[in-house]
């Protein structure tokens, strides 16, 4: 399993627009791409001084997966320009992770 994080930023102003820009427009796009080894992603968000700060961790199978989510450059921002225009500044690079472990609850 491969997490991909990628970190942005918007102001308070902004917050809530690009949180539900992310959930109703963005989020279920990629849903509706049926990319073979996509397993999901989660939403983070925390209120800081002066701005929001919003981490997004998608799960993938496979590498072979995140490219076909994000192309060959894969470790580059997927960031469409409806979301660029609601965010103050934003990673330009994913971090991509192989999942070692996972402990759940019963």
């Amino acid at each position: 399993m491969i997490s991909r994080v990628w970190h942005g930023w918007t102001s308070h102003q902004n917050a809530d627009a690009y949180e539900t820009l992310l959930k109703q427009e963005i989020f279920t796009g990629i849903q509706d791409r049926h990319i073979d080894g996509y397993r999901g992603i989660h939403l983070f968000r925390r209120t800081l001084e002066d701005e929001v700060e919003f981490v997004t961790i998608m799960w993938f199978d496979t590498i072979e997966a995140v490219k076909a989510f994000a192309g060959e450059d894969y470790e580059a921002a997927v960031v469409p320009p409806i979301a660029r225009a609601l965010l103050s500044r934003f990673d330009a690079y994913s971090q991509h992770y192989e999942v070692r472990a996972e402990m759940k609850t019963r």
